[in-house]
């Protein structure tokens, strides 16, 4: 059983190491030597889409379902994959309006109606404080299956906790914080957080290495290869359509 204040002791070394790579691009940015001016780090950038839904949604709907979770990166692959024609004519547009948000982008469209933004800016609020809602959460689950590591236990039949005592909270608070520093110090459209985009950054070079290390345990390690892992997977599908 892992101890909890070495998960916590970890986490906040992550976290320190995070908060230093952002604090470094931003010194830099200022004193005009770009820490994310390469296309490189802007693509690894992307992976903040790649967050609770890839490890606990994708990765359990790829153990039930097989390759039934690829729809979900559709729509984002199409979005870059028609880039050139759609993503560059939104950046030209806000530069010239000096839109920094979706909200003002939409209402600039229909002769800057303040009640369109205004209806844009509640349904965005309402629909992403679930996901982010989503997320602390899955931070919290994290740390109580790894403080009951090896014993498997669901987040589902863990007793709920007082506030205190959630991990989501100071979560929460912990990023609120790091935003706050690093993301929206200034409302500029001209401004480039390029703090928060080095920190992204880093997180999904984690995240790559992390994601190959356990498909290499899975495929070599408990299986013995790709094509045991595709035989096993049709075995299954012919035994579902049974």
């Amino acid at each position: 059983m892992l101890q909890g204040w070495l998960i916590v002791l970890v986490s906040l070394a992550y976290l320190a190491v995070l908060f230093l790579i952002a604090w470094v691009a931003d010194r830099r940015a200022d004193a005009g030597r770009s820490l994310i001016g390469n296309p490189q780090i802007y693509a690894l950038s992307l992976g903040v889409y790649c967050t609770t839904w890839t490890f606990y949604g994708s990765v359990g709907r790829a153990a039930s379902n097989g390759v039934d979770f690829l729809p979900i990166y559709l729509g984002p692959t199409l979005l870059y994959a028609l880039a050139g024609f759609i993503v560059l004519k939104m950046i030209r547009v806000s530069k010239v309006n000096r839109i920094t948000s979706i909200a003002d982008f939409v209402a600039s469209r229909y002769g800057k109606s303040h009640l369109l933004g205004g209806l844009v800016t509640v349904i965005a609020v309402l629909g992403v404080i679930p996901y982010i809602a989503l997320q602390l959460k899955a931070v919290s689950n994290s740390f109580g299956i790894l403080v009951r590591y090896p014993d498997i236990v669901m987040p589902a039949s863990i007793a709920a906790v007082p506030l205190w005592q959630d991990g989501a909270l100071y979560t929460a608070a912990i990023l609120a914080c790091f935003t706050i520093l690093f993301g929206t110090r200034h409302l500029d459209a001209t401004e480039r957080h390029e703090g928060m985009v080095a920190a992204i950054a880093f997180e999904s070079v984690i995240k790559l290495v992390a994601f190959l290390g356990v498909g290499v345990f899975v495929v070599w390690g408990m299986h013995n290869g790709v094509g045991e892992i595709f035989s096993q997977f049709h075995s299954y599908s012919g035994a579902k359509r049974r």
